[in-house]
């Protein structure tokens, strides 16, 4: 048994990411159990959706990735996806340097992922060029999350925005009824479909159902989250029941 430490920077009101992510590995722990994962968290203060918010938390960023070096981790990942895609397009190759700097400097050389940047690669490990996405945002930010996915050459067709502002608020967000939302995107020129196009709100309880009725590969930020991790940590990224992401083919 190898023990993997997974240190996480996060929102302090996001929920979401270290459930999420602790299922996906406690269930491939379960078809594949020489490999353990273990979480260390490290948060910044936000609790509303806003630009200035998310500016805010952005500046605390420093702080985190230190706690985290003293730690020790095999790998870092910063999980809040709107706070780096509203900075503009690129800024999640930024924001992981700036984490990979301050983790150097305390001795702690490891990959860094963050899950805007895993997002647009499950995109691209999918052999996908146009998504729908669903999002908990106000219109503004979903539609700066568009901006930032298109910047990569990926087409949105469609985008709903569920215009919950409050992080909390997100977190309790019931993912089956995601099993519905889905229904009311336009996918007819769709190649794969964004559950959930933020790490705090739930989706992973409803991704495998989604796929299965819809016919399209279906992906969050959380699963893509965890498939770069463990591309990083040299594992093969199978997680069972979590969709096409994370099943052989993508693995393959």
């Amino acid at each position: 048994m190898t023990d993997h430490h997974i240190g996480l920077i996060v929102p302090s009101s996001n929920l979401t990411m270290e459930t999420e992510l602790p299922r996906m590995f406690n269930a491939r722990e379960a078809v594949l159990p020489g490999d353990r994962f273990v979480f260390h968290s490290s948060r910044m203060r936000m609790k509303h959706v806003t630009p200035e918010e998310l500016r805010g938390m952005n500046a605390q960023t420093e702080r985190a990735a230190l706690e985290l070096a003293d730690a020790r981790p095999d790998v870092v990942a910063t999980a809040c996806l709107v706070a780096i895609m509203a900075q503009g397009p690129g800024h999640h190759c930024v924001a992981e340097a700036e984490i990979s700097s301050a983790l150097r400097a305390e001795g702690a050389e490891v990959p860094v992922v963050s899950s805007a940047g895993a997002l647009l690669g499950g995109i691209e490990a999918l052999g996908v060029k146009r998504v729908a996405i669903i999002t908990p945002y106000m219109k503004e930010l979903t539609a700066r999350v568009v901006d930032y996915i298109e910047d990569t050459g990926i087409e949105v067709v469609d985008a709903l925005s569920l215009e919950v502002p409050d992080n909390l608020a997100v977190a309790r967000l019931d993912p089956a009824d995601l099993r519905e939302h889905w229904r009311r995107l336009d996918l007819r020129r769709a190649d794969a479909l964004v559950l959930s196009a933020c790490v705090q709100m739930p989706s992973l309880a409803s991704i495998q159902q989604v796929e299965d009725e819809s016919g399209l590969p279906v992906l969050s930020a959380a699963t893509s989250t965890a498939f770069r991790i463990l591309a990083e940590l040299g594992l093969p990224p199978v997680v069972p029941h979590a969709g096409s992401l994370l099943g052989s083919a993508a693995a393959a």
